[in-house]
């Protein structure tokens, strides 16, 4: 499969035209010559004239190669998409809409959906089956708005984020209802690999129950009111991966609502997995390839996710 590594000034040269990009897309969806969408026929031929548009001899079906995925629908030039692929995978602590906009030369309103698509792809890539292993390190934070009128706990207007990481390894993070077991709970039998080597935890007691006994054995907690560091026992990892996801909000998109914050953390969590993959665009691309379509209708809708 035809993996590149990428850098804006490479992507300039290579893919300056709509043709190029769509040439590389289907080589990504189909790296062994085009297969009919409907039937999986490989008895594909090219509609004279307009060669982006390809035809099933056996059931007949006219098709292209961004048909049933995210990019479908699009009227966004091609070489602009990858545009924005490339600057959002490269931007360590991401990339607003309004910059994206003022780069590309869009409306805000293309650059806003433009970005919710790839970070829906992202989402998908991050595997919700894969689970992490070796030494996991498990937190919790809150993102949202001050409590200017100096009362109560400070975090009624906010957010909860559960996160774990794997040392040295990927990053997962979700929001949660509350900081009760329960929540927690969902967030370690979804993430968390019953063979990994070590746990850890601070010293809030939900995290007790929520680990639980499958991994009590391999469970640890640091009391950050005696020290930060106790061994192999500390949770600096997960916390500087907050500090990354807090900068991004603070430096780079400023304002994230509570409706698509998840979407924000998947960009974080993906990018962050991804740190060391030289491949990040191409398998970026693929994946907004295998992603359905998600319409401005879908995303701004009350109850969108």
């Amino acid at each position: 499969m035809p993996f590149l590594r990428m850098n804006l000034a490479d992507l300039l040269e290579k893919y300056n035209g709509e043709d190029k990009c769509r040439a590389y897309l289907e080589e990504l969806r189909w790296p062994h010559g085009p297969v009919c969408i409907k039937c999986d026929s490989k008895n594909v031929m090219r509609v004279g004239g307009r060669e982006e548009v390809l035809r099933c001899k056996d059931c007949q079906a006219q098709f292209t190669v961004t048909v049933g995925t995210i990019f479908h629908d699009s009227h966004l030039p091609l070489p602009k998409w990858f545009m924005a692929i490339c600057l959002i995978c490269e931007s360590k602590k991401g990339m607003s809409a309004l910059q994206l906009k003022r780069l590309l030369g869009t409306g805000y309103k293309t650059a806003w959906y433009l970005t919710h698509r790839i970070r829906q792809a992202m989402m998908n890539a991050n595997g919700a089956d894969e689970k992490l292993t070796g030494t996991v390190e498990i937190d919790d934070t809150w993102i949202g708005g001050r409590n200017y009128k100096g009362t109560g706990s400070g975090r009624e207007n906010k957010s909860c984020i559960v996160g774990v990481t794997e040392r040295g390894g990927k990053l997962r993070l979700m929001v949660v209802q509350d900081l009760s077991s329960d929540s927690i709970k969902k967030v370690v039998k979804k993430w968390v690999s019953k063979d990994l080597e070590l746990i850890v935890s601070d010293q809030l007691s939900a995290y007790v129950p929520a680990i639980g006994p499958v991994y009590r054995q391999k469970y640890a907690r640091i009391s950050h009111k005696r020290t930060y560091v106790e061994g192999n026992v500390h949770t600096n990892c997960i916390e500087n991966r907050f500090s990354l996801l807090k900068r991004g909000i603070v430096g780079s998109w400023h304002k994230v609502s509570v409706k698509h914050l998840q979407r924000y953390l998947e960009e974080v969590s993906f990018r962050f997995s991804q740190r060391k993959n030289p491949a990040l665009f191409s398998e970026t691309l693929l994946n907004l390839l295998k992603t359905d379509p998600l319409t401005f209708e879908q995303l701004t809708k009350k109850n969108a996710a």
